[in-house]
């Protein structure tokens, strides 16, 4: 307890403060408008946070993270159109609550249970990695092998489109990490005699391109239409009522379990929970058929799941070192540009960094919930900000964000091949995702599968006997053979039909 409250306390320092507060606002600002997100801020940000301390640089990407997916309703409430994944189910009764000439109430609902998801989402985080993070300590190779593997193979499983696509982009993923110095032996691979390569395909700028110039270049593409006229004299007050939100208790309870569930199984994310939490709602209403024609509840489900699994998505970035969504990958990275050692020993090696993790973001879900109040008028405003300048500006700081990264033009030859590679991934509808979870775990694959091999004594099958492995290869096999015989009964229904 003791060390939390040191953690919080080192928060307070001024210039600490100050980043907060500005990481919030960027993170609210592109989640708030259609087409960014909050993990293209976190891209954006994390190479400027190379030449940071440590103390500043963790508190500015969370509470990035933590504003960027709590802006993400403003637009899904205001015009109807949702900042991101995680809030389109969001917009189905928000903006017919805003149609309805209750605004107010929309955006109250929206920030009350965005607050509600992420605060006590964290509390729980804090309770359970510690616990998760002893027991993995005494797992070896073989089962973080296999825990990796499922990892991915439960991102694959659940990929829009198909398996096939899912694994494609896993298989790409896997591909980049090849390149560089082998880990255990130190060979070079496909360096071709490049020493810019010999340290592997850089991430910084392959989360640049893919997700920020390329998504970009996406929405130029498809000419983002104006935003419709939104009456900013009727967003007064905070909105919703005592009574409201009693009434909603059991709802707010099953979405907050909902989200944080999702959050913590890897790769599926705020942006599966909001509709999960949704759907949820409306089968276990009273009055199901108010759901998309303006009710409250289906406002205070979506938010307060898809904040929810932010405690969740921290749970396995924390204890076991697997990112639980692409922007807790993002966070990875960043954790090790830091010099922090993370997977299961880093609360034991790192835990004031960890306790910082924990009170930014419960200090930032305190600030957000504030500055989305008094800042409810301004976020039409926000949102008619001119998408030209926009993009032009987030496409010169990707340039000099993937040239702070290595202080070499090389990186930005490498984001802009990154940036193509987006484009066909986004052509090709092969989720970006799996392919940036690949690329994170890829290293750790490889490693953790040479040291079994080396360790045990009957080389794979070692992999398969041990309990905790075998269980979770049979994980990640069943999650890749249940797609693919859905798939094949779905083909034989449509040729019998």
């Amino acid at each position: 307890m003791d060390s939390l409250f040191s953690a919080l306390i080192s928060l307070f320092v001024p210039s600490t403060l100050a980043v907060i507060l500005l990481g919030i606002i960027i993170g609210i600002v592109f989640g708030a408008i259609p087409g960014l997100n909050g993990v293209m801020a976190l891209t954006l940000m994390l190479p400027m946070t190379i030449f940071m301390a440590p103390s500043m640089a963790i508190p500015f990407l969370m509470s990035i993270y933590i504003g960027g997916v709590s802006g993400t309703f403003i637009a899904a409430v205001l015009v109807g159109i949702p900042g991101g994944p995680s809030s389109i189910a969001t917009c189905w009764d928000g903006y017919k609550l805003t149609q309805n000439g209750q605004p107010a109430k929309a955006m109250g609902a929206g920030i009350i249970s965005s607050f509600i998801g992420t605060f006590f989402s964290t509390i729980i985080a804090a309770l359970l990695c510690p616990y998760i993070a002893k027991l993995a300590v005494k797992l070896g190779p073989w089962e973080f092998f296999s825990l990796c593997l499922c990892a991915i193979t439960l991102v694959v499983s659940i990929s829009k489109g198909n398996v096939f696509k899912g694994i494609a982009g896993a298989g790409l993923g896997l591909l980049i990490t090849t390149v560089g110095i082998a880990p255990i032996d130190a060979t070079q691979r496909f360096t071709y005699g490049n020493a810019n390569l010999y340290g592997g395909i850089n991430q910084t700028a392959v989360l640049l391109g893919t997700f920020a110039v390329a998504q970009i270049a996406v929405a130029l593409g498809q000419k983002t239409a104006a935003m419709p006229e939104v009456d900013s004299s009727k967003l007064r007050g905070i909105g919703i009522t005592l009574n409201e939100l009693k009434d909603n208790f059991i709802n707010i309870i099953r979405s907050f379990m909902i989200g944080l569930w999702i959050g913590f199984l890897p790769g599926m994310g705020s942006g599966l929970s909001n509709m999960v939490a949704y759907s949820a709602a409306k089968s276990g209403s009273k009055h199901p058929e108010k759901f998309g024609t303006g009710c409250v509840e289906g406002i205070f489900a979506p938010e307060v799941a898809n904040n929810a699994s932010i405690g969740g998505a921290i749970i396995p970035m924390i204890a076991l070192g697997i990112p639980g969504d692409t922007a807790t990958a993002v966070l990875l990275s960043a954790l090790l540009l830091q010099g922090v050692q993370t997977g299961p020993l880093m609360i034991q090696n790192n835990l004031s960094t960890v306790n910082v993790i924990y009170m930014t973001v419960l200090l930032s879900a305190v600030i957000v919930l504030i500055l989305q109040f008094f800042g409810m008028r301004l976020f039409p405003k926000l949102l008619k900000m001119p998408y030209h300048y926009v993009y032009g500006t987030i496409i010169i700081l990707c340039f000099t964000g993937a040239f702070c990264a290595t202080n070499s033009v090389f990186n930005c030859t490498m984001m802009f091949f990154a940036s193509i590679l987006g484009l066909f991934l986004y052509w090709a509808e092969i989720p970006t995702g799996t392919t940036l979870l690949a690329m994170i775990l890829g290293k750790m694959i490889e490693t953790y599968l040479r040291r079994g091999l080396t360790y045990g004594q009957h080389g794979f099958f070692d992999f398969v006997v041990r309990p905790v492995s075998g269980v979770l290869l049979f994980v990640a096999l069943g999650s890749l053979i249940i797609p693919f015989i859905k798939w094949l009964k779905d083909r034989k229904s449509n040729n019998d039909g």
